[in-house]
């Protein structure tokens, strides 16, 4: 196993960090998470620009067909911000959806706009009763004469206000498998509330009597289920590189700040127990690293594990969590104001926790994997 980069992707990581630096300074970042769309119009058309939001959709249709390590390897460093969008929402998440649900003809229709940033796909899937497994899914679509009609709600739909197209999983009448729908965000009777306590783009969606075309259907009807989780085995270890760019970026202000404060006459890493929280940050942050490019690398290599992605989102979700929580006893109150930075870092590890599935949620597909 190699997990050395390719000079195309030190690249890559370059240009991204770069990106970083120059659009995405940590006053700009503030004003991100004060907006619905969780990023400013210019740093999207940007992204767009550079090529980003059609890295994995294919040659094609539009896009760079990148591999799934070189898409980790740009997201590692937007997760270093932290910088917020729908940017895996849409450009990682939707993309490959539609790219594993999708007929010809709809991935001709959809697949061009993501990767030009002209739509804006999120998938809307849980519901109050919360959970990541099909069973959770009781929004049903009722027939009508021109196609269905959606009345229920989706909880924790990310980039809910910034989305023009939704896709939505619901259960037709009768049938016991799940269907894709492409929704208009814009739909009458669709509505969006924005969740507080999460970052703010993480929404309430409210369907009432939604009337959505028969062409609406991703693929099959009642066929929706296992290419959603294809796309999730790819997406999930895009999402924990996320997650361990974050978490690097908590680590490195926390020891430069160990190095900095002074306390009784000396800086206070040279005290046992912030070393100890130090410690424990590059016992998540490697293991977080390590689980994650493993992941990513038996998916390029033509030899996917699922149990390598649940241990990767398992172990990248605890590490980016844990290390902002040693990061906050470290820093104690300065930690706590907005402007410093660490507070972005704190609500995206919580809202990053349970998306696409929590620690707990991935470590019983573990078990089921081992027969236990």
């Amino acid at each position: 196993m190699d997990l050395s980069l390719t000079e195309e992707q030190e690249l890559l990581r370059n240009t991204a960090r770069d990106f970083m630096q120059r659009e995405c300074s940590k006053e700009a970042l503030l004003e991100f998470d004060e907006t619905e769309m969780g990023c400013s119009e210019e740093a999207w058309q940007k992204a767009s620009e550079i090529g980003w939001l059609g890295m994995l959709v294919p040659e094609q249709y539009g896009g760079a067909g990148s591999s799934l390590t070189d898409v980790a390897v740009v997201y590692e460093q937007l997760g270093s911000g932290p910088l917020t969008g729908p940017f895996f929402s849409s450009g990682v998440l939707g993309a490959l959806i539609v790219a594993e649900a999708g007929t010809d003809e709809q991935k001709q229709r959809w697949l061009p706009n993501i990767a030009g940033g002209r739509e804006i796909v999120s998938l809307a899937l849980t519901e109050p009763d919360y959970g990541w497994e099909s069973s959770s899914i009781q929004m049903r679509a009722q027939p009508t004469d021109s196609g269905y009609s959606l009345s229920g709600t989706k909880l924790f739909v990310h980039d809910a206000a910034a989305a023009t197209t939704l896709i939505c999983a619901v259960r037709g009448r009768g049938e016991e498998g799940v269907t894709l729908l492409m929704v208009d965000a814009r739909s009458p009777g669709l509505s969006t509330r924005l969740l507080s306590g999460f970052m703010g783009w993480v929404g309430e969606v409210t369907f009432e009597n939604v009337e959505v075309p028969a062409d609406a259907v991703l693929g099959e009807v009642g066929g929706g289920w296992q290419p959603m989780q294809r796309a999730f085995d790819k997406a999930i270890p895009i999402l924990c590189a996320y997650k361990v760019g974050g978490a690097q970026s908590v680590f490195d202000m926390t020891l430069d700040y160990s190095r900095t404060r002074i306390q009784f006459g000396t800086p206070i890493g040279r005290f046992q127990r912030v070393q100890d929280h130090i410690v424990e940050m590059v016992n998540h942050l490697d293991s977080s690293r390590w689980t994650t490019y493993e992941a990513l690398w038996k998916l390029d290599s033509g030899r996917p594990d699922p149990t390598s992605v649940h241990l990767a989102k398992a172990v990248a979700s605890e590490g980016y969590y844990q290390g902002c929580n040693h990061s906050h006893e470290v820093h104690a109150g300065i930690g706590v104001v907005r402007e410093y930075g660490l507070t972005l870092h704190t609500k995206m590890s919580r809202t990053l926790y349970h998306y696409l599935g929590d620690p707990r949620f991935h470590r019983r597909r573990i078990g089921e994997t081992l027969g236990i």
